[in-house]
């Protein structure tokens, strides 16, 4: 049986309710679309992950995410959400290390593994974000920076990646409209997949990696017909329910 796909949408600070109850409709109403391949899961504001919970109901094959979660269980952290709130709300995956969090949150690699943990301590699939900026990538230090955000994981043991994710989101292509061409994403997703076969051949083997970086309905098949690009991690794009249809149909 081939892998399964998988394509999350990450809403960022987007979104209404009244956004997400036409969403979910749309979905719901062509649910027969969604194909049991592929993991459909959208990570909306934290305000409306309960909304979402409730409305998921009636769609069948579409699982909730978080965009961000803390690396503490509970205490004084204001305005941080632990995992175990998320679990409990009705979430089962969380993206962590997203780039915007590690550029404007100033969050290295080392929170970004403690929050990984946190969250499969609490029972939800972390996606990990890696990737590099422009001037990195233009510096031929690509594989550098992402396997070093790998590293910062893979210090704790291989086994932490089990029932987890691996986005790889070069930043010069998140919300630029440049989208890296099929050939690019998928040289840095066989480095991620042979650095972790240098751990574990299984794991790495079975691992889903996904790509992000101005995803779209035009550019997903092309991706996804890459060996080493399991699915996508979708930006503006999953805004729109039919334009996010369409990405996930695209990785049949």
């Amino acid at each position: 049986m081939a892998k399964k796909r998988t394509i999350a949408g990450n809403w960022k600070m987007h979104g209404s309710k009244a956004h997400l109850k036409e969403f979910v409709t749309f979905m719901a109403n062509n649910s027969a679309l969604l194909h049991e391949q592929v993991d459909t899961i959208l990570c909306p504001p934290f305000p409306y992950l309960d909304a979402a919970a409730t409305l998921f109901k009636d769609v069948k094959g579409l699982k909730l995410g978080a965009q961000d979660v803390s690396a503490h269980q509970e205490g004084a952290f204001t305005g941080q959400v632990a995992a175990s709130m998320l679990s409990e709300v009705g979430c089962q995956y969380v993206i962590v290390g997203h780039s915007e969090r590690r550029q404007f949150n100033h969050e290295n690699d080392e929170l970004v593994a403690a929050k990984f943990i946190a969250a499969k301590a609490a029972g939800l699939t972390p996606i990990l974000c890696v990737g590099e900026t422009k001037e990195q990538r233009m510096s031929e230090l690509t594989n550098s920076v992402v396997i070093g955000q790998l590293q910062a994981l893979l210090a704790h043991g291989v086994a932490v990646f089990d029932n987890a994710m691996i986005a790889y989101e070069p930043i010069w292509a998140i919300g630029t409209g440049l989208t890296a061409t099929p050939e690019q994403a998928q040289a840095v997703h066989r480095l991620l997949r042979e650095t972790l076969a240098e751990y574990d051949a299984t794991l790495a083997k079975s691992m889903p990696i996904l790509y992000g970086g101005s995803v779209k309905a035009t550019n997903a098949k092309g991706l996804f017909a890459m060996p080493d690009i399991d699915g996508a991690l979708v930006g503006g794009a999953s805004l729109s329910a039919t334009e996010f249809l369409e990405i996930a149909n695209a990785a049949i």
